[in-house]
Formats: C-alpha cells, structure tokens, sequence
C-alpha cells in the first residue's frame, strides 16, 4: 500500500486555523505534566513533555496524545466550544516548549547521571518558565508564544507568505 504525497503533507502539518479551546487544553496538561515532572524529577516524565512538543512541532496534533485528546474529546464533546485563531503563531508557541522541554528532558538527565545540583536548579528553572506560560495560555488565554510571533512578523523576521498564512477566512462564518 502506498502512502499519497497528500496524505504524508496532511500528517507533517500544522492545522490552520487552530480551536483556541483545544490549544488552551493542551496547555493545561501541559501544566499539571510540567508540575508533576517538578514534583517527582522523573525522567520519564520530561520525556513524555518533549515528545509532546516535538509530535505537536512536527505533525500538530496528529501524534500528540494530549493533542489527540484535546482536538477529539475536550474541546468538542466536554467544552463544546469553538474558537478560531491562526495556526502559525501557535506552532511557533509550540517550538518554544519544544526547546524548553527537551532543555528540560537533558538537564534533567545529567542531573541523574551525574548528581549536579546545578543541572536540578537548570531544569527547575526552566520548569517554572514552561508551567507560568503554559498556565497564562490556559488560564487567561494569553500565548507568549504568539506575542512574540506577532514582533516578530512586525519587525520583517517571520516573512510575508507566513502572515498571510495567519489570517482567517472569516465570511464563510
């Protein structure tokens, strides 16, 4: 059987637009996982943080569990709320957990290999960063992530054909 070039761009892209209410979920388990990798310094569980972000990075929500989740149950059958917003922001938001949390996955990792506190400070540190902006996207709904975005694309960095990409269609409401 042989996968179709369409099939292969549908799974290594990132949906545009985007439901805030499920992106806002994420960022909730995002959280409570973050919290939990604070508490008990698992490995494991830093891990299954940098998966998330990488699968969400690279395929948006089709190799997320928390993805799947919040795209087929929270958002639509539990919240039953829908709010539309640009994609490309949000896979930018998703980048920078990306980074943060494999920083956090290798920290954590010479902290166990070699006992340095200094490495459990780092990954503590990087931690609270991860859980306040995580927590703001949940809560308020406030993306820093995006907010960059947004300089970032006013000061020429984020090309022309990417802003274009952000904007929604909105007369077929």
């Amino acid at each position: 059987m042989e996968i179709s070039k369409f099939n292969m761009n549908r799974i290594f892209s990132f949906p545009n637009p985007v439901n805030e209410y499920a992106a806002r979920s994420v960022a909730s388990m995002v959280v409570v996982l973050a919290i939990a990798t604070f508490i008990f310094n698992s490995i494991w569980l830093a891990g299954f943080l940098a998966y998330g972000f990488i699968a969400r990075v690279v395929t948006g929500p089709t190799f997320s569990p928390m993805g799947q989740l919040a795209t087929r149950i929270i958002a639509p059958k539990i919240l039953k709320r829908t709010k539309f917003v640009p994609g490309p922001p949000k896979r930018f938001a998703q980048f920078i957990g990306l980074i943060f949390s494999v920083s956090i996955f290798l920290c954590i990792l010479i902290f166990q290999n070699n006992n340095s506190q200094t490495f459990l400070v780092y990954s503590r540190v990087l931690l609270g960063v991860l859980i306040s902006f995580a927590f703001l996207e949940a809560a308020i709904p406030f993306c820093f992530g995006c907010f960059v975005f947004r300089y970032l694309m006013k000061w020429g960095i984020i090309p022309n054909s990417v802003c274009e990409a952000c904007v929604i269609n909105t007369s077929e409401d």
